[in-house]
Order: structure tokens, then C-alpha cells, then sequence
């Protein structure tokens, strides 16, 4: 399908928010002087990952919420100059604390309206997201039962019962009426940054996860959408087979949707998930988009992924309701891995971009897809992605053979890794290239976002707060000019 973005050539950036600098949130100042910096640099899409609140482990992959934004992005200096907060507060109170405290001062309506900051824009919000109630109540029961997954709720709100579900908001109203404010507070702040980029040329790419954590208020709330036993643990989780990325495959433990089911009403469920990501981005990468032609199903008794086997996914009737209901879906499919032509037929038929990786090119193959000369015109080309290592750590731990088939084919001597590696991706044909802001600081493997199959030390690597110092504008600038981005 046709976007805007790809309408020409360009330069992208991938990062995620969470790292950028900033001590009171990362939606304001931190956002903005971030898009200043691209659009100085000649840079025109800011790719981000998902941007839901996460578990403890940080995985943006693992949300609560398949609508909701990450609270802890929220800048909370923002909240001064319409009176949700005081100065003070900002460092005397945890982040909670104040959120509670602007929540108390918005209904009792002790601040300062403005034209996109007011009571009707805030009722208006509400009465467009019927997500939100499940969410709130979901993060109300997380707060009331600390350290539990719903599963050991007590039975009747384990259950979604009604009559729980009342006493439960009228209980805890303070909590939810906390929750609703942070949404719209994303929500306002999200899109003032979406207005800034759009103002200096700058397009925002977002991130769908194709599966949903387990504990979550989407399964709480739908528990019939997924592949649950009567107690409500997944029958059989997601994962994916050894490949590049994880030699003994990855067991990701995602519960699996029922397809039938979402069949049942034209895959409402999704075409609201889409839509609401929509409202966000000009663009939208469905990660894992191969699960779509058919996912890797592991028994959840046998966890092991080797255990795994292949199923048929919803594929071409999937994406004809998303496309009959959302005609404008900007879509791009992330196809790594092990890929077959039976998943490449499906992304063609739909006319989807897809990726290439550079760092996945050097395999020994004249044919291998990620290599240049291979390079699609309309398919999205990285140097590296959030999951890879730095461009600088990947050619430093090649062994000597790879290395210099690396070195003949970029025709380097490897000096200026990894400058060299971004000069030939702007090369390409390929109408955007995404490059990690780690790979444009010139940042070794200490600067690596998410390593799979791992889970400590992920999601936590920052920018330094001098970044836009470190980062030489006007050299990428015109490189990109160079290469007609």
C-alpha cells in the first residue's frame, strides 16, 4: 500500500523514546529537541519501538495494554503551566504521588484550560477509547493485588464478573480517575509531538507486537480471544524456531490467539488495536508479521521451543477486514527470519514493504536478500535493529573470514566503521533506510538495546545527555543530500 512516507527517498532513526534524556519524562523537551536535532540532521522518520506500559522487565514487547501508552513516558513539567503541578513536586514526590496529585486538582478543575488541554477534550477522549475502562480497572487490580498475575485475582474479578468489576470502580475511583488522566496526558502529549515533527518534516513510525502478554488487560478482559484452558493458562504459547537470532529458538510465551474466534466478528479486536495505533504514526511495522501466513505454536507443558510446530495463521482474510475497515492502514511487515515464499506471496499480494538488515547479509551468498545489490525499492533497509547489536559491535566481533568478505563488499578497510556501513545503506534503492541513533554516535556493544533470548539487562542503554553535541549534523546532512534523502 501507498504512504506518504514512501513516497520519496529518505533517512530514518530508530529509538526509543525511554532513551532519550530527561529526569521528569520524555514527551516534552526531551521529544522535541530530539525531532529538532533529525530535522537539522536532514533526517525525516523517527522510528520508535511499542509504546504500551510494560512489565518489570521492561520489554516494550510485553505490555499491559495493546492501546494504552507507557505512563512513565509522560513529561510531568509539562503539567506545571496548566497548574496540575507544582515545582516543587516535581522532585519531592514519586512519580504516582504527583500523578495523584494533578489527578485531584483536574476533577476538582483547580487548573488552567487551554485549547488543547480542557474537560470536554478530556470526556471527548474517554467516550473514543473503550479500551480504557478494562485498562484502568486491570491497573487498579495490579495495585490492589501487588505481585500477582490475574490469574490469582479472586475468582469473581479473575473472572470479569459485572457486579465485581462495579464494586471495584467505586472503590478504587481515585486510582481509575488516575489512570484515565495519565492516557489522555500521553495522549496530549503524544500528539503535540506528532503536530511538532509533522511541522519540521519529520514522519513517525510506530511498532505492533503480533502477539499480547498473557498478564494483561486485553486477556483479562477477553480471556475467549486466546488459546486459555478453562483456568485461564495458555493452552500453548508463541515462540519461533532456532534461527539467526537464537540458536536453540526463542520461547516467548505469549498466549495465542483463537483465529477462529476473532474470525467470528470480522477481527474487530485488531482492527481497534490498528486503529489506535493509527492515531499515532504515519507508518506501522507489524512485528512478526510471518505469524500471519503461520506462527510457531510450543505446547505450554513442553516449553522447549524445539517442541514447537507450524500453524496456519489467518493470512489473506486477516488483512482483507483490516484493509476494508482501515482503507489507509500504513503498514510495513517485518519479515526476519525464517521466511518462506508462501509468507513473501502474502506480503505481495498486499503490496507491503518489507525489511532487510545489512548485518544479516554476509552469510557467504551472492543471493542473500539483505545484501545491497538485492535491495527492494520499496522494502525498508537497516543497518542493524533494535535486536542486533551495534554496527561498530557486530564488525568488531566478526571472525577474520567474515570480516573481510565485509571489507570487499562495502570496498572498506573497516577504519570508519561504522560510518562506512551507513554511507552504503544510504546507497541503497531501497526508498527508506532506518539507522539505530546508536550506529550514528559510533557506539560500541556497551551502547546494545535488547539482546533475545536474554532477560536481564535490556531496554535500560540512554542517550548521553550530550548526544546532540556528539552527533555531526551537518556531515549527515550531506551524506543524506548525497544519496537524494
Amino acid at each position: 500500500m501507498t504512504n506518504v512516507v514512501l513516497e520519496r527517498r529518505r533517512a530514518g532513526v530508530l529509538l526509543h523514546p525511554t532513551a532519550l534524556p530527561g529526569t521528569s519524562g520524555k514527551l516534552g523537551q526531551a521529544a522535541m529537541q530530539f525531532v529538532d536535532m533529525l530535522a537539522q540532521a536532514g533526517i525525516t522518520v523517527w522510528q520508535t519501538l511499542p509504546l504500551g506500559p510494560t512489565h518489570a522487565d521492561l520489554s516494550p514487547y510485553q505490555s499491559l495494554s495493546a492501546h494504552a501508552g507507557n505512563p512513565m513516558l509522560i513529561d510531568l513539567a509539562e503539567l506545571l503551566a496548566p497548574g496540575l503541578l507544582e515545582e516543587h513536586e516535581l522532585t519531592a514526590c514519586s512519580r504516582r504521588a504527583a500523578m495523584e496529585r494533578a489527578s485531584e486538582r483536574f476533577q476538582a478543575g483547580n487548573y488552567r484550560e487551554s485549547e488543547v488541554f480542557n474537560h470536554q477534550a478530556y470526556e471527548d477522549f474517554l467516550a473514543h477509547h473503550h479500551w480504557l475502562r478494562d485498562f484502568a480497572l486491570f491497573v487498579a487490580n495490579v495495585e490492589t493485588f501487588p505481585g500477582s498475575s490475574w490469574l490469582e485475582w479472586p475468582e469473581a474479578m479473575r473472572n470479569h464478573e459485572p457486579a465485581a468489576l462495579a464494586a471495584q470502580q467505586e472503590a478504587k475511583l481515585g486510582t481509575l480517575q488516575r489512570v484515565y488522566l495519565e492516557q489522555y496526558l500521553f495522549f496530549v502529549q503524544w500528539s503535540a509531538l506528532r503536530r511538532y515533527a509533522a511541522e519540521r518534516g519529520v514522519f513517525l513510525f510506530g511498532d505492533i507486537p503480533i502477539f499480547v502478554a498473557h498478564n494483561s488487560a486485553d486477556v483479562w478482559a477477553a480471556p475467549e480471544l486466546y488459546k486459555l484452558d478453562d483456568s485461564g493458562n495458555p493452552r500453548v504459547v508463541a515462540g519461533v524456531p532456532p534461527d539467526y537470532f537464537s540458536p536453540d529458538g526463542q520461547h516467548w510465551g505469549n498466549p495465542i490467539f483463537d483465529w477462529n474466534r476473532m474470525a467470528g466478528d470480522g477481527y474487530r479486536w485488531w482492527i481497534d488495536r490498528l486503529a489506535s495505533q493509527q492515531e499515532r504514526f504515519d507508518l506501522l511495522r507489524i512485528d512478526h508479521f510471518r505469524g500471519l501466513q503461520a506462527y510457531w505454536e510450543i505446547p505450554a507443558d513442553r516449553p522447549s521451543p524445539v517442541h514447537g510446530y507450524w500453524m496456519p495463521g489467518p493470512a489473506d482474510g486477516f488483512l482483507e477486514a483490516c484493509f476494508r475497515a482501515l482503507p489507509n492502514l500504513p503498514l510495513v511487515a517485518e519479515n526476519l527470519g525464517i521466511i518462506g515464499d508462501d509468507v513473501e506471496a502474502l506480503r505481495h499480494r498486499f503490496r507491503l514493504p518489507g525489511m532487510t538488515v545489512m548485518q544479516f547479509g554476509f552469510d557467504g551468498s551472492a543471493n542473500n536478500p539483505h545484501l545491497l545489490h538485492n535491495h527492494k525499492e520499496w522494502d525498508v533497509a537497516y543497518t542493524g535493529t533494535h535486536d542486533n547489536d551495534t554496527s561498530l559491535g557486530w564488525y568488531q566481533s566478526l571472525d577474520e573470514h567474515t570480516r573481510h568478505h565485509v571489507n570487499r563488499y562495502l570496498r572498506i578497510e573497516g577504519a570508519h566503521m561504522p560510518w562506512s556501513m551507513i554511507q552504503a545503506a544510504m546507497g541503497s534503492v531501497s526508498r527508506l533506510v532506518i539507522v539505530p541513533i546508536q550506529d550514528f554516535l559510533g557506539l560500541g556493544p556497551e551502547a546494545r538495546f535488547n539482546t533475545p533470548g536474554t532477560i536481564e539487562g535490556n531496554w535500560l542503554w540512554a542517550l548521553p545527555d550530550n548526544y546532540r553535541e556528539q552527533l555531526d549534523t551537518a556531515r549527515l546532512k550531506a551524506m543524506l543530500e548525497l544519496y537524494g534523502r
